[in-house]
């Protein structure tokens, strides 16, 4: 028998594998790299949807990587969909970045359905895209099953009350999702009224993040009533609404019986000195919050000198 060579880019010489390399697109380079790389970072490249196919093809043999970020790259629906057919049959990604890339109803649909058989995804990133309610009625489905997703952000996808609502939902049920990232959603207060109802159920989430969704002291209320029964949220992030001094009180309500927040974020919340005493009784009693955040709101220096001298003390009680 004769000896074969089997010839790779580890035994060509150096010059004939630039001159291969010239004549390929960065895509077809990645694409070509099954088993090397673990992280991939193809941002703001405009790809389209022919090489986020390309891309999905390749995903479905590669047994190495683990964090794919494809943040603004005009990927659609049709991109996302071969994504999607990809995540059912790849068993190492964890992290899929889908931001800013005009992902509609469609392209939720179909990672959605992937979701149901992907047992390896822990973090799904879809901000600034399009699903709208009918979108998070889709994901919130496939939550109900998925048993490995663990954080989900759908900023700026105006999903409303309704979609709020969907996703409230699958909360009750879903014991995974350990973040929600829902900020500038339009859920207002009936969706955060969802929210709340069902964070009184939920025993996973720990991260629910609400900024800028026109929430009031009604929605501040709802889930001041959560916080007194939830026992795992750590981090709430309400900042950039409009609870002001009343919604103020409600959470302080709370937290003199919730022992498990540690970050408050309320900047942006106007928050007077009024609000901030209401905040600063809760934080003789609670032991807990070490993370208060009230930039932008109408509290005077000695008020805030108060508060953070008490979550300086919580600070130095759970170091």
């Amino acid at each position: 028998m004769t000896n074969q060579t089997v010839l790779t880019f580890l035994t060509l010489p150096v010059e004939l594998v630039y001159r291969i390399l010239d004549h390929q697109s960065d895509m077809t380079i990645i694409c070509s790299m099954r088993n090397t790389l673990t992280t991939l970072y193809v941002g703001g490249k405009q790809i389209g949807s022919v090489e986020a196919q390309h891309l999905a093809n390749a995903l479905q043999y590669n047994t190495i990587l683990t964090t794919l970020h494809l943040l603004n790259n005009e990927i659609g629906d049709i991109g996302v969909q071969h994504l999607a057919h990809a995540l059912q049959h790849n068993t190492t990604l964890t992290t899929l970045i889908l931001g800013v890339n005009e992902v509609g109803v469609l392209g939720a649909q179909h990672l959605a359905h992937a979701l149901q058989y992907n047992t390896t995804l822990t973090t799904l990133e879809l901000s600034v895209n399009s699903i709208g309610d009918v979108g998070a009625k889709s994901l919130s489905d496939a939550l109900q099953h998925n048993t490995t997703l663990t954080a989900l952000n759908l900023e700026a996808n105006s999903i409303g009350d309704v979609g709020a609502r969907y996703l409230a939902d699958a909360l009750q049920h879903n014991t995974t999702l350990a973040m929600l990232g829902l900020t500038d959603t339009s859920v207002g207060d009936v969706g955060t009224q969802y929210l709340a109802d069902a964070l009184e159920h939920n025993t996973a989430l720990t991260t629910l993040e609400l900024i800028k969704n026109e929430i009031t002291y009604v929605g501040a209320q709802h889930l001041a009533h959560a916080l007194q029964y939830n026992t795992t949220l750590t981090t709430l992030e309400l900042s950039v609404n409009s609870i002001g001094d009343v919604g103020a009180k409600s959470l302080s309500d709370a937290l003199q019986h919730n022992t498990t927040l540690i970050i408050l974020h309320l900047r942006y919340n106007e928050i007077g000195d009024v609000g901030a005493q209401y905040l600063c009784d809760a934080l003789q009693s609670n032991m807990t919050v070490t993370n208060l955040s009230l930039d932008g709101n109408q509290i005077g220096s000695d008020a805030m000198d108060q508060i953070n001298k008490f979550v300086q003390r919580n600070e130095s009680i759970n170091q």
